[in-house]
């Protein structure tokens, strides 16, 4: 965890001296566990991010402003109607470790003075936006937790908040003497220094406690190994890594293999020539610049990685689902062998008797050559004959209705797929909640309640601009797909779309022009690019004009048929992508 409860003292500092006296002038929430609090200043406003995530809670300012839902929670909704126009008086921290409490102050809907605290539990898989009144009751919170064998406390609205007791017993490094960490130290028998330090000091992380170890001397050994001269370079890093706390430290990146590996408030020395540190002027913007820049920790990340392996999981239940239904077709190619017995035997059931275990008789489709056929010897002939056809019209029947089904799976991989590409370029949370909103309808995903009948505004779909001055539009997703195939091209406009993969729906918006060959290739390269073909060499790109287009009876979104084509070949270029968006932009 990046964020540990050392650095969150220096932010939590940072961020008292930058918006108390603010005032909350909007509150947004685009996730379940991600808010932005707009605050009012006298000179200027300041965006204050807070996120409750499982996997990377945190808070600083930002200058980022994420697309916001088009139903705000309800969690939002109470939060603005308590906490709209109150004042920050102050941000203190819980000890040393990782919990931040925001004070506010104002007035409520009949003028009463009132007093809130935001609580912000910033522990990994623990993590908590928890919203307290005056009297540290529970108002409410983005995850709910019981009394259990697993959790020592209920977080629930109208129970006492109580601070978790993760951190409990350990000692603060400002409140305690080094002679006392020192001896509690000393009390971890057989561990290293390193985590014997983690299991003393409150707040500080395994990389800052390896770090005191290396500067110490002491990280090869443990604590039965140490002798008095290494206890006293123990306790002189511990005077400076306190010290380094009072007087501020500095925001670092640590930077391996040209991407964030870890934050810190102090220099680093443990991983050598391995990293780079990199200082920023602020811990909000150190952790801003940490999450930017590091995708898979970020909360949208998790979207979208829960939600991949949902529809992976669809996918690999559709393809199982194909496989059967193919190999029950190919049993059903034997079906006209009975019927051929069963016109053999009416044929000459008047030669036969009950009782045979089998029938030896003429083939008349095999130039009369003898066939043998097993039958039931409790059953007469004609009554063998009718069980034949009943066989032979039961697999005719599933022969029909399993090539129909066949159509459906193979229908329903190949949507799949173009969702799982979709989503693969999902960018933030509003192209996540699109597509989640197009498989709710689809029946892929539990559609959302009552309070959010509201339809979600359309996102727009990609803009280009040709060097030939032609927009060139490109959806994002299934629904942005049909959206500008089937109403906002004109039909004599050009299509684009890749042969055999999955991928954009891209349209030249021609205005009637005869459009030029330099815009058609752009147009394959940006199909080719959004599309599961991006990372390839040159792939085929069909092209027609919308009219050519059809949406087939009770097709899933995006999906389109057509006879009349021509096909070139594109190589993705995301540079060239990159230029034809900047040239729309700059027309805008």
């Amino acid at each position: 965890m990046p964020l540990d409860g050392l650095t969150t003292h220096q932010l939590v500092k940072e961020l008292q001296a930058e918006i108390t006296g603010y005032k909350i002038d909007k509150i947004n929430q685009y996730s379940k566990n991600d808010f932005i609090f707009t605050l009012r200043g006298k000179s200027a406003n300041k965006k204050l991010f807070i996120s409750s995530s499982s996997n990377s809670p945190r808070i600083n300012i930002t200058d980022k402003q994420p697309e916001n839902p088009a139903v705000p929670p309800m969690l939002c909704m109470f939060l603005r109607k308590r906490l709209y126009g109150c004042t920050v008086t102050g941000i203190n921290q819980a000890g040393l470790d990782r919990v931040v409490f925001i004070e506010l102050e104002g007035t409520n809907e009949i003028g009463d003075y009132v007093k809130y605290k935001i609580c912000l539990e910033l522990i990994p898989k623990r993590s908590n936006f928890i919203l307290l009144d005056s009297e540290d009751i529970i108002l409410e919170s983005t995850r709910k937790t019981f009394e259990t064998a697993n959790e020592d406390r209920q977080v629930s609205p109208g129970f006492r908040y109580i601070l978790p007791g993760v951190f409990q017993n350990k000692l603060n490094i400002l409140e305690t003497y080094t002679n006392i960490i020192i001896d509690t130290v000393k009390s971890n028998a057989d561990k290293r220094i390193a985590d014997a330090l983690l299991n003393t000091l409150q707040g500080a992380s395994p990389l800052i406690c390896r770090e005191i170890a290396l500067q110490a001397n002491c990280e090869e050994i443990t604590v039965n190994e140490i002798d008095e001269s290494q206890i006293k370079q123990l306790s002189e890093c511990i005077d400076n890594l306190r010290n380094l706390i009072i007087s501020g430290g500095k925001p670092v990146m640590i930077i391996r293999d040209e991407k964030p590996f870890d934050i810190s408030f102090a220099d680093i020395r443990q991983y050598g020539t391995a990293v780079t540190l990199k200082e920023y002027e602020s811990f909000s913007e150190l952790i801003d610049k940490y999450y930017a820049e590091s995708p898979d920790k970020d909360s949208s990340y998790t979207q979208n990685k829960e939600l991949n392996k949902t529809l992976t999981n669809h996918l690999n239940r559709a393809t199982r689902k194909l496989e059967i239904r193919k190999k029950e077709l190919e049993d059903c190619a034997e079906k006209d062998k009975y019927r051929v017995y069963g016109e053999l035997i009416t044929t000459n059931q008047y030669s036969l008797e009950k009782g045979a275990l089998f029938y030896d008789l003429p083939n008349y489709y095999d130039d009369y050559k003898e066939i043998r056929i097993n039958v039931d010897p409790a059953l007469s002939p004609g009554q063998n004959a009718q069980k034949f056809f009943k066989e032979y019209n039961k697999l005719k029947t599933a022969e029909t209705l399993l090539a129909q089904l066949i159509n459906e799976s193979e229908t329903e991989i190949e949507y799949l797929k173009s969702v799982i590409d979709s989503l693969s370029r999902a960018v933030n949370y509003s192209d996540i909640n699109e597509i989640k909103t197009e498989l709710a309808e689809q029946g892929y995903l539990k559609k959302a309640g009552k309070n959010n009948r509201k339809k979600a505004k359309p996102l727009p779909p990609l803009m280009y601009l040709s060097d030939d001055g032609y927009i060139i539009l490109a959806g994002k997703n299934n629904i942005q797909n049909e959206e500008i195939s089937f109403r906002t091209a004109d039909k004599s406009d050009s299509w684009f779309h890749t042969k055999s993969f999955p991928g954009s729906h891209v349209v030249v918006l021609g205005n009637g022009d005869i459009i030029p060959e330099d815009t058609c290739r752009q147009a394959a390269v940006i199909a080719a690019t959004n599309s599961s073909a991006d990372g390839s060499g040159k792939v085929a790109v069909d092209y027609t004009e919308i009219r050519e287009l059809k949406k087939p009876k009770g097709g899933k979104p995006g999906m389109v048929i057509y006879k009349k084509y021509n096909t070139m070949w594109a190589a993705p270029d995301k540079e060239l992508c990159e230029r034809l968006k900047k040239n729309y932009n700059n027309i805008k």
